[in-house]
């Protein structure tokens, strides 16, 4: 099956006439929606993933036992999230991710590492450029390439009496040698513990704390339009995400918090403390977390929001997306758990995009207790939004979410791609920004302790009747095959 039959409400149906149908891109949104869990049996597998369609493939380009074979003990393991080089020379070469734990022994050190996809040697194309526990680096999980050309990193440890809650930029990230990386911390930014990163379209960065009460945030810089890390972040302002009255705490037993929403500074103009307001850290950083907590401030804690993408629509506007893992309705986890936001960045409105109450469009039926724990998020070439779960017990799908009139508010979810390997997390998603049809995801701390970066292809396939099957489904089913422009 290569489209979606579905009942949903008029209004869905009327938006198919919108102009933003259009020639795919794209042949991931071109799947069979899966039914029911993969049970995890294997320790470990080069191919991890159970795959909705015949013209999908994975292999694997890189792991942690190959690395550690040809340099012992260079590579920590707990791969997390992944960016690309996506401007300057070589574009779409090399992919960056942190490493989130070092060892046993040392359980907190991280590193970061490249893949350079051109390179079709195997023991070759994956370089530390950081070293593990450089700057005492610890859980490394952020991940972003920056709009000057650099590569931004974070620590989602933090606490009382932490010393991590840290931004890093690595500024020579496509020619720093082994181990060479030039890693600088960008003490502009609050200290939290960070998940995701995202920039809008005038250069505003976006992040969260990744906590059971945990706050969005902006840092808005003095110089937006920097051609550097270092005057980036050399001055800019801080806000924290306030929805409606603010001060709220989304729980585990909440409904969710949506409505209109503004950003309350948490720093002044340049980074410094407001008085009164900013809770100021030994160090001279401030204190991201306790800072958004301020009765003058009100900051709306959302239940351990993690990752954050932002999506183009097609009259200009932008909608950032983020994650909320643990929120629930009811309490029951059962029933599924965590909700998945769109923020409106024109009109500042918060609305709810997908949770376990969304069509299940395999089933026609709420999702249910099979959505649970969203945690990353990735977008393709289309704009389409995926939804990476982070489940207990290594029970790890990756949903599709189709918002064929681009509101916000996601019609139906669908589950894409499975993991099927014991012990395993699934992180990263990264869809490739010069060829529609590559993708690529990592898989963490798996049962045989090797982590894997897979790369996921699909193949076009063609589609007979496409387009007298999106004009019959005005008569009565939603036909999706979801080719939608670039949003």
């Amino acid at each position: 099956m290569k489209l979606f039959k579905l009942t949903l409400i008029a209004a869905t149906v009327a938006s198919l006439a919108s102009p933003l149908a259009a020639q795919a891109a794209t042949e991931f949104d071109n799947f069979t929606p899966q039914i029911g869990d993969t049970t995890p049996l294997n320790p470990g597998s080069a191919t991890p993933y159970r795959l909705p369609s015949a013209n999908f493939s994975q292999v694997t380009i890189a792991d942690r036992a190959t690395q550690n074979t040809l340099v012992p003990g260079s590579n920590s393991g707990n791969w997390d999230m992944i960016a690309a080089n996506e401007t300057g020379a070589d574009a779409g070469r090399y992919l960056f991710m942190p490493w989130e734990i070092f060892s046993t022994s040392v359980p907190t050190k991280a590193g970061v590492q490249r893949i350079d996809l051109w390179d079709n040697n195997y023991n070759t194309r994956t370089t530390t450029i950081v070293a593990a526990g450089t700057q005492n680096f610890s859980s490394g999980d952020a991940s972003r390439w920056t709009p000057w050309g650099g590569y931004l990193t974070a620590e989602e440890s933090w606490g009382a009496n932490s010393t991590a809650g840290r931004l890093f930029e690595v500024t020579n990230p496509t020619t720093a040698a082994a181990n060479a990386g030039n890693f600088v911390q960008r003490s502009v930014i609050p200290r939290v513990s960070h998940e995701g990163l995202a920039f809008d379209k005038s250069n505003n960065l976006y992040f969260v704390d990744e906590l059971n009460g945990g706050s969005v945030y902006k840092y808005t810089s003095a110089n937006p339009l920097a051609t550097n890390g270092n005057d980036f972040f050399s001055a800019g302002q801080t806000f924290a995400l306030k929805v409606q009255a603010g001060g709220q705490f989304e729980g585990n037993n909440a409904a969710a918090i949506t409505g209109s929403s503004t950003w309350e500074a948490i720093t002044d103009v340049n980074g410094g403390a407001l008085a009164g307001i900013s809770a100021l850290l030994g160090d001279g950083t401030i204190d991201g977390r306790a800072t958004a907590d301020h009765a003058d401030v009100k900051g709306t804690g959302f239940n351990r929001p993690e990752d954050l993408e932002i999506q183009n629509l097609a009259d200009g506007n932008q909608f950032l997306y983020f994650t909320t893992t643990d929120s629930d309705n009811d309490g029951n986890t059962a029933n599924g758990r965590g909700r998945v936001y769109s923020y409106n960045v024109g009109s500042s409105e918060v609305k709810l995009f997908a949770d376990s109450n969304t069509i299940d469009a395999a089933t026609g039926l709420a999702a249910g207790s099979a959505f649970k724990n969203p945690d990353n998020l990735a977008i393709d070439d289309e704009g389409n939004i995926y939804i990476v779960e982070d489940q207990d017990g290594g029970v790890e799908d990756v949903w599709f979410a189709l918002d064929a009139n681009r509101d916000g508010v996601a019609e139906s979810v669908s589950k894409w791609i499975s993991l099927t390997t014991a012990g395993a997390e699934s992180t990263g998603l990264y869809f490739d920004k010069f060829n529609p049809n590559k993708a690529y995801i990592n898989v963490q701390h798996p049962a045989d302790g090797i982590d894997r970066t897979i790369e996921l292809t699909a193949a076009p396939v063609p589609v007979p009747g496409a387009v007298w099957l999106f004009g019959s489904a005005l008569m009565g089913f939603l036909g999706f095959s979801r080719r939608n422009k670039k949003a």
